[in-house]
């Protein structure tokens, strides 16, 4: 479609996407879904429900203006931490919202793949995950990469032991190491470094996650809790990393230079 026949929104995709260059890969901490429940005076798992609402929008719009990865931190591995109630009650959400999603997912071409601890899930969840990962595994539009049971030091010391035992088996030696080699040990491995980063809730900081991945990656931070995070929100972050200046430890004018 083209002209007046656009959509508001599809004229707001259409000019982002002319406006610069899309992140192939973005990253989300999703924060905020206990607060925006307590603002409101709801349980906690009020927030959770509520936040998948802003999941389905974010995918659906990621998509279509041509975002390859988009990885949503949704369960860490300190959040193992948190009353059983609410972990037992947000794992039964995520088991049901994929079972309900995976039609959708497959008709906008989307693929889900997971990262994470998967020996410390339910086996009812972690099935779940399986199945979801074998239907749309031919999905090609985009990677949906869900962090679960997801801590970035729990992820490098992982790859660590593994580098360690191909070493004592002797499969690679000590002077093949390094940082391309790493890499392909990470949970991560086939999936570019996120090139942006986007926080709700005005937090500043990480949480453990995508340590080694996010050396270079653009954050955006929001006030703006995850529930009533939006695509006109997501947009905004979009325009926020076109206007950035990537330099990767260079000065100015060699990013100039060549262009």
């Amino acid at each position: 479609m083209t002209g007046n026949s656009l959509t508001a929104d599809e004229k707001k995709q259409q000019k982002l996407i002319s406006s610069g260059d899309i992140p192939k890969h973005v990253a989300i901490i999703m924060d905020g879904n206990g607060r925006w429940a307590k603002q409101k005076g709801l349980p906690r798992i009020a927030g959770h429900k509520a936040g998948v609402d802003s999941v389905r929008d974010i995918v659906e719009v990621a998509a279509k203006i041509g975002v390859k990865h988009l990885t949503l931190y949704t369960f860490s591995t300190e959040n193992w931490k948190r009353p059983k109630s609410e972990v037992l009650t947000l794992m039964k959400l995520l088991v049901k919202t994929l079972r309900k999603e995976i039609n959708r997912l497959n008709k906008e071409n989307i693929r889900v793949t997971t990262i994470g601890d998967f020996s410390a899930l339910p086996d009812s969840v972690h099935q779940e995950f399986v199945d979801a990962m074998e239907k749309t595994r031919h999905n090609t539009k985009m990677q949906m990469v869900i962090a679960l049971s997801y801590g970035s030091r729990w992820e490098i010391v992982q790859a660590v032991k593994q580098v360690v035992d191909d070493i004592e088996k002797g499969k690679i030696s000590k002077d093949q190491i390094d940082i391309e080699t790493f890499n392909s040990y990470l949970a991560t491995v086939g999936i570019p470094d996120p090139e942006l980063v986007i926080r709700t809730s005005g937090e500043f900081r990480v949480s453990n996650f995508l340590l080694w991945q996010i050396a270079y990656s653009e954050f955006y931070i929001t006030e703006t809790l995850w529930p009533e995070f939006r695509r006109d929100d997501f947009y905004e972050a979009i325009r926020s990393y076109q206007k950035r200046e990537r330099r990767f430890g260079k000065v100015s004018e060699q990013i100039s230079h060549k262009k």
